[in-house]
């Protein structure tokens, strides 16, 4: 059970970018032989492809997943027919709307825009089906429903919405029915797999916690408002002055829309180019990438390999695992296993997650060497605890077909859950932040909310901690018209809850304090206190002040001033209660810490 919570945590602190480990014990290797073609041939399952070369073309996001919101925030990046069909017309007209009126709490749009989206999911349409059951789930103008929201959720999903799909793979997930969880994070891992480069993630996702505890992340937020942002002035400064490094990261902030930045692939590759002609190796090795697969530019393999090669000269050592890729496929060269697997080698040598990851992939298909998928589940681990994604895809996929590890559902929906959220629907968080960030709080709101319910721990956080910040301001529409205290109680509730269940440490507080207060349930001093404790076991010194005060004044805890005080120094210990309110920690000297809450 504890290394199940491990797993999933694991899931949290990896799209924050925080450092973990993971580590499998020798029971969960699977007791097979070590070579031949038994272990995988005698599964059922053997015809699954394995091959992470096998790469398929180079799909826009908006390609990848239909339905998306592309065309209304990125129109300039989106395929001119995406609106031909007349009923994938009305569905974007419905969903602007939708986005209009969350904008400005304009009650009598939204429920136009929700007549006009019930219309066309009932014509059939997937995405409006998909969207449906967000209204539905959320209580937005409609009656909220949890068995209506996931039957359209279904639909949806039959009809190929991939973001339905998220939607019912986290839903089984909390049920702990993780033979269907299993199925949906698998397909939508490999989706958002195949949109990785050779040896790079796509860095999609920039979770950004708009909230630090009870107050507003001020210095995250800070290095998000795009051209508006000091550092990223001087950084355009010295790239303009003919600085290579600042070159290669202005080029990367366009490529992939980084730091509140729109994309622009002209402009990025312009930089790129322009870094190349002075020497920048990590130029040379994204845009030798970038023409092998032909990811917004014509494929060119002799152009990628030269490219690679000369970052490779300067001692990039993750240029090598992607000329390796070029020779196992033979792809602008001939084809030879040898020769890649020593590029490979050397890039693992130099501690590149990619060679290892590739090493990986050759042992477990037995390519250019003999199969051995004990060693190449080793090479994945290194690879995973690298923060390679397609490692942790890997190991999702032996977990769940049994081939090298036991069979264990449990963490193969953990690490599916992992890379499925590095798919293209992660751009719902960069469109949420921009929203945010131009004060535009009600389509924020809408924007993480959807992310939440796709399963996203920090849109959880972000959307619940928007209701109980800005109130009325957060545009919240409910099921009739703008939020009540208690619908908007309730939401933020729910979505803390889900946060909670998620490791989310504030949320548990914030949990606590709906039960304290009665905000959206009745008080319940005592599953207030359930809820506090949850939070201090992980660390949070404001739920054991809480606890302490509780215990100090038999609410809903013994009254017990020894045990009052000793909450009260765990707090001192975590730094977070002042120094002036810590002098003495005489029962009567620590102020209550039932103040007002945001």
């Amino acid at each position: 059970m504890c290394r199940y919570r491990l797993a999933l945590s694991l899931l949290t602190l990896s799209l924050l970018g925080c450092p973990f480990v993971l580590v499998l014990s020798q029971d969960e290797f699977k007791d097979a032989p070590t070579s031949g073609d038994s272990d995988a041939d005698s599964s059922p399952d053997s015809s699954l492809e394995w091959d992470e070369f096998d790469y398929s073309d180079y799909k826009p996001e908006h390609e990848l997943d239909r339905g998306s919101w592309h065309p209304i925030f990125e129109p300039d990046s989106t395929a001119s027919d995406i609106t031909e069909d007349p009923m994938m017309t009305e569905y974007y007209s419905a969903v602007k709307k939708i986005l209009w009126a969350v904008t400005g709490g304009e009650v009598g749009m939204m429920q136009e825009a929700t007549a006009e989206i019930e219309a066309t999911a009932v014509a059939g349409n997937p995405h409006a089906q998909s969207v449906l059951g967000f209204l539905y789930g959320l209580g937005l103008m409609k009656e909220w429903n949890k068995t209506m929201a996931f039957l359209y959720h279904h639909f949806a999903a039959e009809g190929g919405n991939l973001q339905s799909k998220m939607v019912l793979a986290y839903t089984y997930s909390r049920q702990d029915m993780y033979d269907k969880a299993v199925k949906l994070y698998a397909e939508l891992a490999e989706v958002a797999a195949n949109s990785f480069l050779i040896s790079k993630d796509l860095p999609v996702i920039e979770p950004v916690r708009i909230h630090n505890g009870a107050e507003e992340n001020k210095e995250a937020l800070r290095k998000f408002r795009g051209e508006g942002d000091e550092d990223f002035q001087i950084l355009e400064y010295q790239a303009q002055k003919g600085n290579a490094g600042a070159m290669y990261k202005l080029g990367l902030f366009y490529y992939f829309g980084l730091r509140g930045m729109r994309r622009d692939h002209a402009e990025a590759l312009s930089w790129f180019l322009k870094a190349v002609k002075k020497g920048e190796p990590r130029s040379m090795e994204l845009l030798g990438e970038i023409y092998a697969r032909g990811a917004g530019v014509e494929r060119n393999y002799t152009k990628a390999l030269e490219l690679l090669t000369l970052a490779s000269e300067q001692q990039l050592y993750s240029a090598y695992n992607s000329m390796g890729y070029l020779y196992v496929k033979g792809y602008g060269v001939e084809k030879n296993c040898t020769k890649a697997k020593e590029y490979f080698q050397k890039a693992a040598d130099n501690e590149e997650a990619g060679g290892h990851y590739s090493l990986g992939v050759m042992y477990l298909r037995g390519i250019g060497v003999k199969r051995n998928v004990k060693l190449a589940c080793k090479y994945f681990i290194a690879a995973a605890n690298a923060g390679q994604t397609k490692a942790f895809y890997q190991l999702a996929k032996m977990f769940h077909m049994g081939v090298g590890l036991k069979k264990d559902l449990v963490m193969a929906t953990a690490l599916y859950k992992l890379v499925a959220e590095r798919g293209p629907w992660s751009t719902l968080s960069r469109w949420a932040l921009e929203a945010y960030l131009k004060g535009d709080i009600g389509k924020a709101l809408v924007l993480y909310s959807r992310m939440a319910e796709l399963g996203y721990e920090i849109a959880q956080g972000n959307a619940a901690w928007i209701l109980d910040k800005h109130e009325e301001s957060s545009m919240c529409i409910g099921e009739s018209g703008l939020c009540t205290d208690a619908e908007r109680h309730q939401r933020a509730l729910s979505l803390w809850w889900q946060a909670s269940d998620q490791g989310n440490e504030h949320a548990a507080l914030r949990i606590g304090d709906a039960y304290y207060y009665g905000l959206g349930v009745e008080r319940d001093y005592e599953r207030a206190a359930e809820a506090y404790m949850e939070a201090k076991c992980r660390s949070n010194a404001e739920a054991m002040l809480k606890l302490g005060y509780m215990h100090e004044h038999g609410e809903g805890l013994p009254l017990d001033h020894h045990l009052a005080k000793r909450y009260y120094d765990q707090a001192k210990v975590a730094n977070l209660v002042g120094n002036k309110e810590c002098e003495a920690l005489g029962m009567t000297s620590i102020p209550s810490p039932f103040g007002p809450i945001i």
